[in-house]
């Protein structure tokens, strides 16, 4: 894996703090020497000359420090490790095994090994076959087998007698004979060491194999030939390490009368099927001897784990909003994005801006392999951020992208840095805008609100799945993003329970509310995400993977889940195509007197035939109206998307079959975005625009005018009026 390193980097302790509240800045300097941070209000991080304009504005009066810097390194791959393994006489036999399935022909790594006292045994893959190895200072043993072919479970053994020098290398395929190879060898054996799970070197694990483990052992005794593959010999248990016990957890426990207990590093998967799995039960809680498995590999990354390098407390005067600390140093720069909430106690301002930083976590160092020349070209020329995730895979991946085995990345954390949330990433070239997403696509919503004089708050996912609708209630109303995508059961029974309540609510974006995330309960920083039934996925979670390890809940779709996304916004995920659009048709609703107060100032039937987003506002992914899955019977649609361009499809959970939709439209007509508005009982309001593109139509022809802007203004101006 390419380990190229930023010259200059960091993360944060978390996105947002309170006035009062430290932040800790984690920062590496790659060849040593100073840097200056300073804090910066972002108010608009499109780099793109035609939109609002890069606007930054320097708060170093606020905070300016000088700091000495240093290297920290980056520990990437998952492992498991028993600092302490079991004690036993060097000189007797022992064995060592371990189940073990790959997800690709290919692949390579440790499996399992044991190191002390200048003694090492392991058993690991080779591109071309099983290898088994012990070593000391006299010399090693090596033994060769043949490779293992993919999705398959396998026992795999690797036995020693110090005293006949007799050496076997074993592998059995789960119902089918074993193939064994024997040698016979000088060997020393440890006595007691360091055991690692799919890594060797306990000082500094490397070598990291990816894919699936279960049930390693340690025996006193040689074992030549494995009975069936699940059974195990009859040999004394130094030490048996049972991954179906505490799956929610990092303990690896040994059930053996030593007690050698371990952790995962890096945060691999767990609850994964094993095998044992029988299919009879689909839940691991309810069988977790079936789901005894983990999943380790080479790009798992938890937390860099780097060392502080300064604080900063956020002052009791400044005011809520969007920032970053800019660092700086003769080698490059870099941008740790915040946002500063308001004071617990108020002042509140009337409108609460939700970023979606779930979302940002889901989507962190999203690597597309589309950062090629002309993509470079225009990060150069509008001096972009220019670290882009294709090029420094040593930060990890996203939930968007794949492990060495084509299986899908089901953990992501902000305590690394993370490249696509940066002022000014460019996610595409896009020929008709500024090709932004997520983080500084939703600068053009925080720079509209200032320039239209509205004054806001900035909350985001993590204070509210912590805090609930309590966050919520100093506020009027409250605005989403472009892409709110993934949440926590807690997010939207908060934002439920805000608009069930008389609050008001603007879904100003596309495909949200549309995977169900879980958090780790041992480090906050973690999400949990499972790709299971339906959805348009970037990977497909197998079958019998589709709960958390983390909170044992039943993932994927939130519509799965019976909560789909017009329940809440009164639309849902209906279309996705390339980053590229269309426009909005008013309907005859949107001409009624009751609706006069939105559509004030705003002539003629199309809308957002423009934008900074794909050059339109219905666009890349659309929703629409569907009393079905939950669209209020009152609902009104207001406009319409027309002549969405080829690419688009509709997403496979919308088809009931390849004619007809779950709601009994043809197919090819539920692919639309639709802007849609109703009230609740309490006298709670929703507006949602179904695209991700809407809010690049704010600015138009050098100013935040036109249709779109004026059609958002007039109702942030409702929600926010007593």
């Amino acid at each position: 894996m390419d380990t190229a390193e930023l010259p200059l980097t960091g993360y944060l302790d978390r996105f947002s703090h309170r006035p009062g509240e430290r932040f800790t800045a984690h920062v590496s300097l790659r060849d040593g020497g100073e840097y200056r941070a300073r804090l910066v209000r972002v108010h608009c991080a499109d780099p793109n000359p035609e939109g609002p304009g890069w606007r930054m504005e320097d708060l170093s009066a606020v905070f300016d420090r000088r700091v000495q810097g240093r290297r920290q390194g980056v520990h990437i791959g998952s492992y498991g490790i028993v600092e302490h393994g079991p004690a036993r006489d060097a000189e007797l036999p022992c064995t060592w095994a371990v189940l073990a399935r790959i997800g690709e022909p290919g692949m390579t790594g440790t499996l399992i090994a044991e190191e002390g006292g200048g003694r090492r045994v392991a058993l690991r893959l080779a591109a071309d076959g099983v290898e088994g190895e012990i070593a000391g200072p006299s010399g090693a043993a090596r033994l060769r087998g043949p490779a293992l072919e993919a999705r398959r479970w396998y026992r795999l053994w690797l036995a020693a007698d110090p005293e006949s020098g007799r050496v076997v290398l074993g592998q059995r395929a789960v119902d089918d004979a074993p193939a064994i190879v024997e040698a016979e060898a000088e060997v020393a054996l440890p006595a007691r060491g360091a055991v690692l799970f799919a890594a060797a070197n306990a000082e500094a694990p490397r070598d990291h194999f990816t894919g699936k483990l279960e049930a390693p052992v340690i025996l006193q005794g040689f074992v030549a030939e494995w009975p069936a593959a699940l059974d195990m010999p009859a040999a004394k248990q130094l030490a048996a390490w049972d991954f179906s016990i505490g799956i929610s957890s990092r303990v690896l426990t040994d059930t053996g009368l030593q007690q050698c207990h371990g952790r995962v590093v890096n945060t691999p998967t767990r609850a994964m099927a094993g095998a044992r799995w029988s299919g009879a039960e689909m839940c691991w809680r309810h069988a977790p001897a079936d789901y005894a498995a983990i999943h380790f590999s080479s790009v798992d990354l938890a937390d860099c784990r780097w060392e502080a390098d300064f604080s900063w407390t956020v002052p009791a005067d400044l005011r809520s909003g969007a920032y970053a600390l800019h660092l700086t140093s003769e080698a490059g720069e870099d941008w740790l994005p915040l946002y500063v909430l308001p004071p617990r106690e108020g002042p509140h301002a009337k409108l609460a801006f939700l970023a979606a930083t779930f979302t940002y976590q889901a989507y962190a160092n999203h690597s597309r392999g589309n950062a090629d020349a002309a993509y470079k070209a225009r990060v150069d020329a509008w001096n972009a951020a220019p670290a882009n995730p294709d090029d420094f895979p040593i930060y990890g991946r996203s939930t968007y992208n794949l492990h060495a085995d084509g299986t899908g990345i089901a953990f992501s954390t902000r305590r690394r840095p993370v490249l696509t949330m940066r002022p000014g990433f460019l996610t595409f070239n896009d020929p008709k805008g500024s090709g932004l997403r997520h983080y500084p696509a939703d600068t053009h919503i925080l720079a509209w609100l200032e320039a239209k004089g509205i004054a806001f708050d900035v909350i985001t996912d993590e204070d509210l799945d912590e805090e609930g609708v309590g966050l919520l209630e100093p506020y009027r109303a409250v605005f989403t993003g472009s892409h709110p995508e993934y949440h926590t059961l807690n997010t939207l029974d908060a934002l439920q329970g805000f608009v069930d309540g008389g609050g008001t609510l603007a879904y100003l974006g596309g495909n949200g509310f549309y995977w169900r995330i879980a958090r780790d309960p041992e480090a906050a920083d973690m999400i949990e995400l499972r790709r299971a039934e339906g959805g348009i996925r970037a990977w497909a979670a197998e079958a019998g993977e589709y709960y958390h390890a983390t909170d044992g809940q039943y993932g994927g779709l939130w519509k799965r889940n019976r909560r789909p996304p017009q329940m809440l916004a009164g639309v849902g995920f209906s279309g996705q195509g390339l980053f590229e659009g269309s426009y909005y048709r008013r309907l005859p609703a949107s001409y009624s007197a009751e609706y006069a107060w939105m559509f004030a100032g705003i002539e003629g039937d199309i809308i957002g035939d423009y934008g900074l987003s794909g050059g339109a506002a219905a666009g890349f992914e659309v929703d629409r109206a569907d009393v079905q899955q939950g669209t209020p019977a009152n609902a009104v649609i207001l406009a319409r998307s027309e002549n969405l361009p080829a690419s688009f499809v509709t997403p496979p959970e919308e088809m009931l079959n390849h004619v007809f939709a779950i709601d009994g439209e043809k197919v090819a007509e539920v692919c639309r975005g639709e802007i849609v508005h109703f009230t609740t009982p309490a006298g709670g309001e929703v507006f949602a625009v179904g695209s991700i593109t809407f809010c690049g139509s704010l600015w138009r022809d050098g100013a935040f005018d036109g249709p779109i802007s004026r059609l958002l203004e007039n109702v942030a101006r409702r929600f926010t009026a007593p």
